[in-house]
């Protein structure tokens, strides 16, 4: 069986004895590949120079981009950055990038400014883009999910298509998504217990547009809540999906694969 996560961080600073355990106990449940996500240049760099190395076992590809979060801090430079970063040879999309109105670490105008700016590289480059969305606690005071959707059509951003990952919005929110081709990632939070409108969503997306992550070392599942995350545990997001849309692991594994090799235009040569 082959399982991806298809969001993580795997950086040093949350793995700094290495990562050589971590990929042993994700191989042990069956995952084999990786998709290493980024928050600002610096990670990037790190996430691209993995990637490139890790290539036997265990696949690693990786995501390049400024996340919400840091969009208040980049460098005039910062898009030639990324731009020169898709030289290396498995990096494979724009992310993660988008709005983040929980926690307003950059300004909306700033969010709203940098995350536009990244769709047209990713459109230039015409690579995917992998997007964090979060609304305010009161989504009266911003609702990062309608805008999001505001800003793909205004950009065009469906040329390129990509993933709404740790999908965390409403019904509609996922229906306006995969209108305009974007896949739909489900994390941790998916599996606990009180988040039934999460699982009535990921019950709707069709299989041929869903994938499984763990955001790691973030969002542990139940059963590990509490405790750092990490990539061997989106095997319980794939088990809680299989029941949701009664099929077999083995079926599950096969759709997900096939959509990340779709959505981040994967080849054999490359995995």
């Amino acid at each position: 069986m082959y399982l991806i996560d298809a969001h993580c961080h795997l950086n040093k600073e949350y793995f700094p004895e290495g990562l050589e355990a971590t990929f042993k106990n994700a191989l042990n449940n069956d995952v084999k590949m990786m998709i290493f996500a980024s928050s600002d240049v610096t990670s990037s760099r790190e996430a691209a120079e993995l990637a490139e190395k890790q290539t036997s076992d265990l696949s690693v590809f990786a995501l390049v981009g400024v996340h919400p979060h840091e969009a208040e801090k980049v460098s005039e430079n910062y898009i030639s950055d990324i731009r020169a970063m898709f030289r290396r040879k498995r990096v494979v999309a724009v992310g993660e990038i988008g709005l983040d109105y929980f926690y307003d670490f950059s300004p909306r105008d700033i969010q709203r400014n940098v995350f536009r700016k990244q769709i047209e590289l990713a459109k230039e480059i015409k690579k995917p883009i992998i997007m964090h969305i979060r609304d305010s606690a009161d989504r009266n005071t911003g609702n990062a999910n309608a805008e999001t959707i505001e800003i793909l059509h205004e950009t065009n951003a469906g040329e390129v298509g990509g993933v709404v990952h740790c999908f965390s919005g409403d019904m509609q929110n996922m229906k306006d998504a995969l209108d305009m081709g974007f896949y739909i990632s489900f994390a941790g939070p998916l599996t606990f217990p009180r988040n039934t409108a999460l699982r009535e969503i990921a019950a709707e997306v069709p299989l041929d547009r869903i994938m499984c992550e763990t955001d790691s070392p973030y969002l542990a599942p139940q059963g590990f809540r509490g405790k750092p995350n990490e990539p061997a545990h989106v095997r319980q997001v794939y088990e809680l999906v299989t029941m949701l849309k009664g099929i077999t692991l083995e079926e599950l594994a096969e759709h997900v694969r096939e959509n990340v090799y779709n959505a981040f235009k994967l080849g054999e040569a490359n995995v």
